[in-house]
């Protein structure tokens, strides 16, 4: 069965993807909503990190205007080893974070700590108009919409200072920096109705974005971020879920590695799709406590499966509904973790919905499972690099592992040493 054929839509009752595109274009990624979530408890600085807690930039050639440079290979990689005949696979856990701008409530700063408390990795899809001021918003050419038009606006000038310091940090720590594209347009005139070229556009624009931002800025007082853009931004996440079809051929022509834009996937080992281009790493339907139905792994789904497209729902239901989100991430894990081992996708956006209880409940779940045997946080980018050193003999074995289907007869026989050819009788 291929990839595609695998999908299955949300089961009845849990958000749709037109829901969740409807969700997402209403409220925008990174807390600009029409009308301004309230963050409960004390929010973080903007510049909460401790200068101890900041990478240290290594030496650098500068590209371009200096918003990036090569500084060589990205420090804190795992090294993606083969499995060994009759070995247990890891458990990979991605979390992945739409949008990632830092604004007042910290909390690009607050789960790069908690990454580096669990030596985690994740990826960080990178909106490229959090790079633009408002006042040069003509500078995006959106497809099929006016000069300088944006779902989500524009950051504030000192957010945009903040979102750089952030990015830069957080791929010296081990991070990957990938894109949620710019405007994020959804829905009847939005990313699903693009074509391949206008695709291309968009990408170019969003690259173009973060490798120009000491232009478009004017900043002098930052490093130019660490990477080469071109060589770092290997895929994406669509907003909304929406236009994968015509993206994933400029996604292809381009020589990414891997899309995560699929909605509904199930809890099986990836393949690759496109022609074997790519590796699809579509977000997955987990079990949803007290509900027949799955949700998606990702916290708006949770969310409107608790208060609708309400952002400040009932505040006696937070502690409820925290719980249920965290354990629907958990059966997710457990029901992956205890059969079949395939990696588990979770999206997150740095919202404060509903008092902030989904970035709380990922909070929990990230320590929970950190502890365990086998574990490992990592990125996209470090999951492509694992799978593209295995035998293919044995990812072929384990996609054919159904979700929660356990080897029979444990790994060794599924994956175990070869039976040794029959001995040959000795001479005379």
């Amino acid at each position: 069965m291929d990839a595609l054929s695998r999908r299955t839509l949300l089961a009845a009752g849990a958000a749709t993807a037109a829901t969740l595109a409807a969700g997402c274009a209403a409220s925008g990624d990174g807390g600009r909503a029409a009308a301004p979530v309230p963050v409960t408890g004390t929010p973080a600085a903007a510049h909460s990190d401790s200068p101890e807690a900041v990478p240290k930039q290594p030496p650098a050639t500068v590209i371009g205007d200096g918003s990036t440079s090569d500084t060589g290979p990205q420090p804190n990689q795992p090294r993606a080893e083969q499995l060994k005949p009759g070995e247990r696979p890891p458990q990979f856990v991605v979390f992945s974070w739409d949008g990632a701008g830092e604004l007042d409530n910290g909390l690009f700063s607050r789960f790069r700590k908690l990454a580096r408390t669990h030596k985690a990795s994740m990826t960080f899809f990178l909106s490229g108009i959090y790079l633009v001021p408002e006042s040069k918003k003509t500078l995006y050419h959106p497809p099929q919409h006016s000069i300088g038009a944006s779902d989500i606006g524009y950051l504030s000038d000192q957010h945009i200072h903040d979102t750089i310091e952030q990015v830069g940090a957080a791929w010296l720590e081990g991070h990957e920096i990938g894109t949620h594209f710019n405007g994020h347009f959804c829905g009847a005139n939005g990313g699903g109705k693009w074509s391949p070229e206008e695709w291309d556009s968009e990408i170019e624009q969003a690259m173009g974005f973060v490798m120009n931002w000491r232009t478009n800025t004017g900043f002098t007082d930052l490093p130019a971020l660490p990477f080469d853009y071109r060589k770092e931004l290997i895929g994406g996440r669509t907003p909304c879920l929406e236009g994968q079809r015509g993206l994933l051929p400029t996604a292809a022509k381009r020589g990414w590695k891997y899309d995560s834009s699929g909605p509904g996937g199930l809890q099986v080992w990836p393949q690759k799709f496109q022609g074997g281009a790519l590796w699809d790493f579509p977000l997955q339907s987990v079990p949803f406590p007290g509900h027949s139905f799955q949700v998606l792994s990702m916290d708006y789904n949770i969310m409107y499966n608790q208060s609708g497209s309400n952002t400040k729902g009932d505040a006696g239901m937070y502690p409820a509904w925290q719980t249920q989100a965290r354990d629907a991430y958990l059966a997710g894990f457990e029901r992956a973790y205890s059969t079949n081992r395939a990696p588990l996708y979770i999206g997150n956006h740095f919202e404060q919905w509903n008092g902030g209880i989904y970035m709380n409940a990922v909070e929990e779940v990230l320590t929970t499972i950190a502890a365990r045997p086998d574990v490992r946080l990592v990125s996209f980018r470090q999951l492509v690099e694992w799978l593209e050193v295995q035998d293919p003999a044995v990812l072929r074995k384990l996609q054919g592992l159904g979700p929660g289907q356990a080897p029979a007869g444990g790994w060794e026989t599924l994956l175990g040493t070869p039976a040794a050819p029959p001995a040959v009788p000795a001479a005379g």
